[in-house]
């Protein structure tokens, strides 16, 4: 799981403001940060399967967020994407 501090610095890195966590860019960042933890772990740990739903769960749900992001303002989603390295 995130600690608070990480997630406060995600949330002031692409929020508004600190408490701007319904931001759809805040929300993204979250799920890219929490799909890397859970692709270490499944790495780590190969049988737990649990955490392998778990992230294919939160990639669908980022996938979803993106494609909103996406239809709803293409210079965003462009930017976000460089921002977070996402698409090579």
């Amino acid at each position: 799981m995130l600690t608070k501090e990480e997630s406060a610095a995600l949330i002031s890195k692409f929020g508004a403001n600190e408490a701007d966590t319904g931001n759809s860019k805040v929300q993204i960042a979250l799920l890219t940060e929490r799909i890397k933890q859970l692709t270490a772990h499944c790495q780590q740990f190969p049988k737990d399967t649990g955490a392998s739903r778990a992230l294919l769960k939160v990639v669908g749900q980022r996938r979803k967020m993106l494609k909103y992001l996406q239809r709803k303002d293409l210079e965003t989603y462009r930017q976000l994407i460089k921002d977070l390295g996402l698409r090579k």
